[in-house]
């Protein structure tokens, strides 16, 4: 087997769960956000290596849901949930490498639900209809990057102008300017309980939140044109934003915790979803020159620590990633309240796919600077 750690992980990922969706913890089949994180990071491995089995993973996990008219089974336009976008991803890479029009017809599908999704009185995405007036850090990864890249694909460049308007409306209402870092939440309205009453912030720095934001903006930079009047302002606010999350990072581990700023708490933990998130985004970010080579050795220690502390082989040989918080929200029913003790309380997972596939990411980053490193 390959020494890489990015192809250990996807072997064992692909041949333990042979379709995402039938994962354990999944209540039902269905379209959802987390079967789109694996597929994303199952793309970014089949680009590198070429190998086509990693493809079909990807064609057979979205085949699934993906019907001969272009409509997708189980999802629900009317939702106006943000998180049902983040699937769709897969969909560019299988009208490239396939041209059937069922792909391009399922896209179109979610970029019309981004047409009239509900949103805050300056544009921002509500995260989903059910959260009336409240923006989300997850949601930016969740819509973001596909939207930047249908942008790119097809023409359509009013959508990199939303793009760039959600992400940088999100750090003027969520940023903290005492410590950098940005809140979870944000509620225009400033109804929901868990919002401050004063800037409608929730009241804590939520790792996996964090995590989903930067690798939002890395990644929508991918397709953002480099004349964009916007980029700057973006590749400006993700620089600050990482020079904060470095800042929290635990020293000894290299890891991060799951309320970033509280550490010595008692019941916070070091969390790998969240820090596998910020080893892929600060590492990618240093290679492609947005940030400096400084918070490239930020993102070797998180992933020592990764490796030293969450990664486990079984005994068949199985690899896993443990201590990943299995969700994390607010309001609702039951209510989520964004209080420290909530955070802390949620449950632990084992191989979530929104811990392992940044954990994938995070090791094909990784993999990529050792070998452009003449010192390594």
């Amino acid at each position: 087997m390959s020494t890489k750690w990015s192809i250990q992980m996807s072997e064992s990922f692909m041949q333990q769960y042979p379709l995402v969706s039938d994962m354990p913890f999944q209540r039902r089949r269905c379209w959802n956000y987390e079967n789109g994180c694996m597929l994303t990071a199952f793309e970014q491995v089949w680009r590198k290596t070429g190998d086509y089995r990693y493809f079909d993973y990807i064609k057979t996990n979205m085949d699934l849901f993906i019907k001969p008219d272009g409509s997708i089974e189980t999802y629900r336009l009317e939702e106006y949930n943000v998180d049902q976008i983040n699937q769709g991803k897969s969909l560019f890479l299988l009208l490239e490498q396939t041209g059937d029009e069922r792909y391009r017809k399922a896209l179109e599908l979610l970029v019309t639900q981004m047409k009239s999704h509900p949103r805050t009185s300056e544009g921002g995405l509500w995260h989903k209809k059910i959260y009336p007036y409240q923006m989300w850090l997850d949601g930016v990864y969740m819509t973001s990057p596909l939207l930047a890249r249908y942008a790119q694909a097809f023409g359509a460049s009013e959508w990199f102008d939303d793009v760039t308007h959600e992400i940088l409306l999100m750090e003027k209402h969520a940023r903290d300017p005492k410590t950098g870092l940005l809140y979870h939440g944000w509620d225009e309205s400033k109804e929901q309980s868990w919002a401050d009453k004063e800037s409608g912030c929730s009241p804590h720095f939520w790792g996996r939140a964090l995590g989903w934001y930067v690798m939002a903006i890395v990644d929508v930079l991918d397709f953002l044109p480099i004349d964009h009047p916007k980029r700057g302002r973006v590749i400006g606010l993700f620089y600050r934003l990482a020079e904060a999350i470095a800042r929290v990072q635990e020293p000894e581990s290299g890891l991060w915790y799951q309320v970033l700023d509280e550490g010595e708490r008692e019941g916070n933990y070091l969390e790998a979803s969240g820090s596998a998130m910020f080893v892929y985004a600060l590492a990618k970010g240093a290679r492609k020159g947005y940030l400096s080579d400084s918070f490239l050795h930020v993102a070797r220690n998180g992933f020592q620590g990764l490796l030293t502390h969450c990664v486990e082989k079984d005994a068949d040989g199985s690899l896993h990633v443990n201590q990943i918080c299995s969700v994390a929200g607010l309001g609702g029913t039951p209510y989520r309240d964004g209080s420290y003790a909530y955070y802390i309380s949620e449950p632990v997972r084992r191989d979530d796919p929104k811990g392992f596939a940044p954990f994938v990411m995070a090791c094909l980053e990784m993999e990529e600077s050792s070998v452009s490193d003449p010192h390594r």
